[in-house]
């Protein structure tokens, strides 16, 4: 009797694999693998601009938003959380033209130094890169002469972008209220 039983389960098995094995697997619909139609040259761009974080002054443009219980003790204000809309400018002056804006955030993540983990999109308004983006992310140790991020997305003409953005703080809070940093982006669209 097990013997007749455990025939019928292979039997049973054996059907079963035939079955699904021979069933025609269809195609999700949702996703689907594509080609470029054309193969254009990746292009290597270099964008030099100035951010200007106000944290103080009449129109503040980073605002913390959160912190930890412990962050007003911390020697590095580690815990805290600032939204930033920061200007963008051609040049290093308060009253430069205005190209686009670092919309993201900064957290103060390091309990020994002053030192942030940035997340924010470099939104443009003028030139060529009007309407266009990158995302920006990395570790900023504010006290080095030069910092690194990586570039790790893009929209518009940055579709597909990866690179690096490298930053120098000119002036740590000028008498307007801003930290002014320059900023040399090299991406890859």
């Amino acid at each position: 009797m097990a013997q007749k039983m455990l025939k019928i389960s292979y039997n049973l098995l054996i059907i079963s694999i035939i079955i699904l094995t021979s069933t025609p697997k269809s195609q999700a619909i949702f996703a689907r693998t594509t080609t470029k139609a054309q193969q254009q040259p990746q292009n290597l761009t270099h964008i030099q601009f100035y951010f200007h974080d106000y944290v103080s002054g009449p129109n503040p443009t980073a605002i913390r938003i959160a912190q930890a219980k412990s962050t007003d003790q911390s020697s590095s204000s580690f815990g805290a959380l600032v939204m930033i809309d920061d200007p963008l400018t051609e040049g290093p002056g308060n009253d430069s033209k205005i190209i686009g804006y670092a919309q993201g955030m900064y957290a103060f993540a390091d309990q020994q130094q002053f030192a942030l983990m940035m997340t924010m999109n470099l939104v443009f308004i003028e030139g060529d890169y009007n309407g266009s983006s990158l995302s920006v992310m990395g570790r900023n140790p504010v006290m080095e002469s030069v910092r690194e991020f990586g570039v790790i997305g893009g929209s518009g003409v940055f579709r597909f972008a990866s690179g690096y953005a490298q930053a120098k703080t000119i002036t740590m809070m000028d008498p307007n209220g801003a930290t002014i940093v320059e900023y040399n982006v090299y991406v890859s669209h």
